[in-house]
């Protein structure tokens, strides 16, 4: 009798992995039971599911939405964050920056909207809501405050998008009521420059004070703040009520749009048609200004 090795068996087919078919896979998706290879490997709440299981999910799951249309953002107010941050490292390069460089650069005036004296710069209505005066730094420290306060309250319930928009056109409308309100510049006069979030935060009052009417909430304590923060405006020198005021219209226009605009697929265009129209608003009543 002659022992022999005994032949192998051919062996079961090795998994491979669909996308990388050159890649053995001994994991399989919990949810579709195909391997996948460590590439195509995503962490599940149990084990792993593949990426297209994982894309699919993606494309078949609606978007959670805030009741204004906004994306849902969990965790802090990266808007509200970001922006006291730009704020932050404007004042900081004011001291760094000679000869008042960035304030120069940044600050608006009405020169700056006065195209016949060659200075038409538009831009400054905006860039001034991120710049405060480098001699007081009370002034920047109740504006980022107030910023944290509010931005806390609004950001998540409009949406980071909404929320960014808001605080925009807010401050664009804070240097509409100075340009609107006040006289243009004339060679030879004093000329006043004007820094400061405080016209985009009037129109966080303005916006919050809507959406808690909207909600049914209590609006005496905003009514009480905006009058308060109104009469310092007038009681305080070197404070630019206008821009107040401005801030405060504005936003509240501008949250008239986000916070009463039906429901729908729609939601979302109707909402950006009525801000853009809000800023073509604020541009045309800039323009009549300087040029009748």
């Amino acid at each position: 009798m002659s022992y022999g090795i005994p032949s192998a068996e051919p062996s079961a087919q090795v998994p491979v992995c669909p996308r990388h078919p050159d890649r053995p896979s001994y994991v399989r998706c919990q949810r579709c039971g195909r391997p996948a290879c460590p590439d195509c490997q995503r962490a599940a709440a149990v084990g792993f599911q593949c990426v297209d299981c994982v894309n699919e999910t993606r494309r078949t799951t609606p978007d959670v939405r805030t009741v204004y249309g906004g994306a849902v953002a969990t965790g802090r107010p990266m808007v509200t964050f970001a922006i006291i941050a730009v704020c932050a490292i404007l004042q900081v390069l004011q001291f760094i920056v000679p000869n008042q460089g960035v304030y120069q650069a940044l600050a608006f005036a009405n020169i700056y909207a006065e195209p016949k004296y060659g200075e038409f710069e538009p831009w400054r209505m905006l860039t001034s809501a991120f710049l405060h005066s480098p001699d007081n730094l009370l002034h920047i420290l109740l504006n980022m405050y107030t910023l944290w306060i509010f931005g806390q309250a609004l950001e998540p319930v409009l949406g980071r998008v909404r929320f960014l928009a808001l605080f925009l056109v807010s401050a664009f409308g804070g240097s509409e009521g100075y340009l609107l309100l006040t006289p243009l510049y004339v060679p030879g006069q004093q000329l006043f420059g004007v820094v400061g979030a405080s016209g985009a935060i009037f129109g966080l009052f303005g916006a919050m004070l809507l959406v808690q009417r909207q909600r049914g909430g209590d609006t005496r304590q905003l009514w009480v703040l905006i009058a308060i923060n109104g009469v310092i405006g007038f009681l305080v020198p070197e404070i630019a009520w206008q821009a107040h005021l401005g801030g405060l219209i504005t936003g509240g226009l501008s949250a008239a749009v986000l916070v009463y605009t039906p429901r729908g697929p729609r939601q979302g265009l109707i909402q950006a048609a009525g801000l853009a129209a809000v800023v073509v608003l604020l541009v045309a009543l800039a323009w009549a200004r300087v040029t009748l």
